[in-house]
This record gives structure tokens, sequence and C-alpha cells, in this order.
């Protein structure tokens, strides 16, 4: 994929690196945090923010990883501004720790980064009876979103300066069944297809952010945008649970996915750069406006899924 693509509006293509994207972008006084940034393009997204002056904090499930990381990113960007905070996403009460730590901490927050994620495990459930992907991938950042809203608005608002809530989906929404997300059938086992379930996953990232763009328009004086995107395919190890596809993408990634510098891209472009500024319920793929399937558009389905999810979050 690394070597097709021409440059979109923006300037930049699929070839283009995080630190491409963001050149001459200067982050200095925003703060964002950044799950999964222990691994992957969350590493490399933490560490380009971090280059660019962000005070980047690290929301992850692996703190001594996450540590490994900070002592890198700072030993690269010397004088960079990095914290690790422990999240699992896939428990409703570790959310709820972590959101509760990082408001009583009084840090301000610009930019929320909702990457972390999970691909294709076999059946499992969290620790709120959820089917794993759509717990981890979805609705602990539907959660965390939500409980750090009101951060953000207070931030946006003594800072002046745009907030941007960033959800990282993938193009994997396009395999969903034809009703889009199949809401019997989140904790059913028997009807289980990890692929499926991913891809479901991904389409509520997307959704919910458009949802939560729609929600934000209505408010006076808040200037927060809510984007999702796609980075790419890339080479990560989301693809551990899946062995014949992950031998596939060891023998010929390199040759047709993106590098990590290159996946992180669009993460940054969306979180950081001018450009995007005052877009909203957009997708971004590439460092450019893409184009997602029509059932991201349907705005019954976003709210069916918001309110599924509030029910699910108030319940636990």
């Amino acid at each position: 994929m690394w070597f097709f693509g021409s440059k979109g509006a923006s300037g930049f293509s699929s070839r283009s690196t995080a630190e491409e994207v963001t050149h001459g972008v200067d982050g200095t006084g925003l703060t964002a945090i950044v799950t999964g940034a222990s691994s992957g393009i969350g590493v490399e997204t933490a560490r380009v923010l971090a280059l660019r002056g962000v005070h980047v904090v690290m929301a992850v499930r692996n703190t001594s990883a996450g540590a490994k990381v900070k002592e890198d990113i700072i030993n690269q960007v010397p004088g960079a501004k990095v914290e690790v905070m422990e999240l699992d996403l896939s428990s409703m009460e570790s959310v709820r720790k972590f959101a509760s730590e990082y408001i009583s901490s009084g840090r301000p927050l610009n930019i929320l980064i909702n990457n972390a994620g999970i691909m294709a495990c076999p059946f499992m459930l969290s620790k709120d009876n959820v089917e794993l992907q759509f717990a981890t991938n979805h609705l602990g950042h539907f959660l965390l979103t939500n409980l750090l809203l009101d951060t953000m608005k207070n931030t946006s608002r003594e800072s002046r300066r745009e907030g941007r809530i960033v959800n990282v989906s993938s193009d994997a929404h396009l395999f969903t069944y034809k009703e889009g997300i199949r809401f019997d059938k989140i904790t059913d086992e028997p009807s289980y297809s990890r692929t499926t379930a991913y891809a479901e996953s991904k389409l509520c990232n997307i959704l919910h952010a458009n949802e939560l763009s729609e929600q934000l328009k209505q408010e006076d004086e808040v200037n927060i945008t809510a984007n999702s995107l796609h980075p790419g395919g890339i080479m990560t190890n989301l693809f551990h649970h899946s062995g014949i596809i992950n031998g596939i993408v060891q023998a010929v990634g390199k040759y047709v996915l993106k590098s990590v510098p290159q996946g992180a891209a669009t993460t940054c472009y969306v979180a950081l750069h001018p450009q995007v500024g005052g877009a909203t319920g957009e997708y971004f793929k590439d460092s450019n406006i893409g184009k997602p399937s029509s059932c991201t558009k349907d705005s019954d389905l976003a709210k069916k899924l918001w309110e599924f999810s509030m029910n699910l979050t108030n319940s636990s």
C-alpha cells in the first residue's frame, strides 16, 4: 500500500509519515491523551505529538511497557512531556478510575485520541460481560470520552483553542452486515464471528464520532470537534490472534502495508494540523477526508448505538 497513492487535497498521501504531516506544527501548550500508546501506531503517535511540544498522557493497560516507551521517547525527544497512566478499556471500572484520577489531577485536556484496539480475537467476554472487541474498541472509549468531555469543554473555553476528539477506526467497517450492527449478538457466542465483531466495533467508532459531533454542534460556545479515521493497513501485532492472517502479513506485509510511521500519520494529522480546524463528523484516510460506507451516515443507527452504549455503561 505504501507505494501506491498520490497526494490529496491536504498535500499528503498514503506514503506520508507522522513527522511529515506535522512538520512545522507547534503543539506547545496542548495536552493529549493517547490510549493504547504502548504498542503499534500508538507509540509513534505519542512520540510525534511529544516531538511537536504536546504534553502526552499515555493511557495504557501495561504500565511497564508504557514506562519503557516513555523512556524511549524522552531519549529521542529531550524535554518531552510524557506521562503514563493505567487504563484497561475492557473494564468500565478501570475507565472510571482513570477518568476520576485524571480529573482530580486538574490537568487540562485538548486532544483525546481513542487509539487502542484489539482485532479478531476468539470469543471472550469482558469483566462486564460484553463481547471483548466491542467492549475494548468501542464501549470503553465511549465511556472514557463521556467522562472526560466536561474537562475538554472547560479546557477549550479557558485556552480558547479547539478541542479535538479522534477515533481510530478502520476500513473494516465496510465488511459489516447490511443492518450495520447486530445489537442482539453482542454477547452471543454461538453466532460469533471474530472478523465480523471486529468490523462492527470499527463501525461503532465512526458512528460514535459522528453522533458526538452532532451533539456538540447543538451546544453553544463549545469548540470541540469529533472525527474518525482509517490509519491504513499496517505492520503491527493486531493480527496475532489469527495465525493464517498473521503469517501472510509477516510474509508480504513489508511490500503492501504501511510502516508504523506512515500508519500514525493520519492520527497525528487529524489531532494537530491546522488544516483540520473546524472539520467535524468527518472520516479521514491517508491524511485526507475519505469516503466511508453509507451506513456510517445512518443517523438513526448512530442514535441507536448511542442509547445502547449509554444503557450498558449506566447499568454496569
